[in-house]
């Protein structure tokens, strides 16, 4: 009896020893964040980072320093309800038009945004570099994103759509040479020959619009008049009522006929008559 209940003791405290092993190992490993602890931003929804505060993280899936900050991004996002601040990643490679909008360079890439306000962060990649950040306003100390390049300018919206085409443009290349089974080099003469005539469409369109909008004053009436001073004009105006006083005569004189010279061989000598124009010729 007593050498069985030893035996029991001992798988008891075996059983012991092991479930806390196991229970330290698991405390060890990264926690997931909580859930919607952890927000993804897409194309669509960016603009709700313009209020409030944010740390948005720029990664892709393939970047291997993005995937050792994962775990530690995920631990900090689970601070972001205390701290009063939204934790946000963006995978470039499934929006382009974020990562133009932004002007990702460099992955991971975070940004720092209170109220519309962004700021590049480059300090430490733990989490009490995040969490002191955030908590001692370290965000103050760095200067903002100039209006002209912030995410949701002018400029930065034509990135935006820029990155979006040369995507389109790649997936369309991928589509030609994988699908259809087109030669690389004869998808680069469709897309070149595609680029030639959106170029000349595009010339005429503008040209039709600014002369439309534009025209030119050399056909408005009196243009020559206006540019000439007021003695010159009127020299200009009596020239030409002089031409016109000219043609009218002209044309009575053809009302009366004309009279026209020819030459004439007769009798092997040669002899300059005068007719007028339907009377008939003299006798020789």
């Amino acid at each position: 009896m007593a050498c069985t209940y030893t035996r029991r003791v001992r798988m008891t405290a075996g059983a012991c020893v092991l479930s806390a092993l196991i229970a330290t190992c698991l405390m060890q490993l990264p926690s997931p964040a909580k859930p919607g602890s952890l927000r993804l931003i897409t194309d669509g929804d960016w603009e709700e980072i313009l209020t409030g505060e944010w740390m948005i993280e720029f990664f892709a899936p393939w970047c291997p320093a993005c995937q050792q900050l994962q775990p530690v991004w995920n631990e900090f996002a689970e601070w972001g309800d205390d701290l009063g601040v939204n934790i946000a990643k963006v995978d470039v490679t499934e929006q382009p038009g974020l990562s133009g909008r932004f002007v990702i360079t460099a992955l991971p890439t975070i940004y720092h945004c209170k109220d519309g306000v962004f700021r590049r962060y480059q300090g430490g990649r733990s989490k009490d570099d995040f969490l002191s950040f955030i908590d001692e306003k370290k965000w103050q100390s760095i200067e903002p994103v100039s209006s002209w390049f912030g995410p949701s300018s002018i400029l930065m919206n034509a990135m935006s759509a820029l990155f979006k085409l040369s995507m389109f443009i790649r997936h369309c290349h991928n589509y030609l040479t994988e699908q259809l089974g087109i030669p690389v080099w004869g998808s680069y003469g469709i897309f070149g020959l595609a680029t030639l005539i959106s170029g000349l469409v595009l010339g005429l369109l503008l040209v039709f619009i600014a002369d439309f909008a534009f025209p030119s004053r050399r056909y408005a009436p009196n243009y020559h008049h206006r540019k000439l001073p007021a003695g010159q004009v009127r020299l200009l105006q009596q020239l030409e009522d002089e031409q016109e006083a000219d043609g009218e005569e002209e044309d009575d004189d053809d009302e009366y006929g004309g009279k026209t010279e020819e030459w004439q061989r007769a009798d092997g000598a040669d002899v300059l008559r005068r007719r007028g124009v339907g009377v008939p010729e003299e006798d020789t």
